[in-house]
């Protein structure tokens, strides 16, 4: 009887340690998980987007992932700190698509981008806001020319005729960039990496 009871004992006890090893291994999991996204993803204006000035790729509302380590590239989108000269309220974030890099010349002529006198292709752009501009007999993008210096970044929202941009506030500094959006993960229907 005693044997019997010593059984039980070891039993429970060694039921009790396996949950506490469950426990113990998920939260180790869960804070390794939380530490690297924390690390290697951007939480940005509780990650919605506000405003139109990225539509059609992106509407108000939307929900995004962005990654903080990445490599600026020309039409990647990105999100960044609201730069002083946007004289937007402190601590404001925006989302704009990278067009100009360091020493590139950014000409706009007749609703078309060059860069380093190549053409832009903007996929992007074929939209309704576009279309409506053009059917008014508007330019959809102001015609300007830009040489972007060293160490500064020239970006633009999609809503061109609407987008607070590069073209309003100047160039952007490397480290104003918060990371490249990689994820829409809301509205389920529009489910997208990027």
């Amino acid at each position: 009887m005693a044997n019997k009871s010593k059984t039980n004992k070891q039993e429970n006890e060694s039921w009790g340690r396996t949950i506490l090893d469950a426990v113990i291994m998920v939260a180790v999991i869960w804070a390794a998980f939380w530490l690297l996204f924390r690390a290697s993803f951007a939480p940005f204006s509780n990650d919605r987007v506000s405003g139109i000035s990225m539509q059609p790729t992106f509407e108000d509302n939307d929900r995004l992932i962005a990654s903080r380590k990445f490599q600026p590239k020309r039409n990647i989108t990105v999100v960044l700190y609201a730069p002083k000269a946007a004289n937007d309220q402190p601590g404001a974030v925006y989302i704009k698509r990278m067009i100009g890099l360091p020493g590139d010349t950014i000409v706009s002529k007749n609703d078309q981008i060059y860069v380093n006198g190549k053409q832009l292709p903007e996929p992007y752009l074929n939209n309704n806001y576009k279309k409506a501009d053009n059917d008014r007999g508007m330019t959809y993008t102001n015609n300007f020319t830009v040489k972007v210096p060293k160490g500064k970044y020239f970006v633009m929202g999609d809503h061109r005729d609407v987008s607070k941009d590069s073209r309003i506030f100047g160039f952007v500094k490397r480290s104003e960039f918060i990371g490249q959006v990689k994820l829409r993960y809301w509205p389920f229907n529009k489910i997208q990496t990027y």
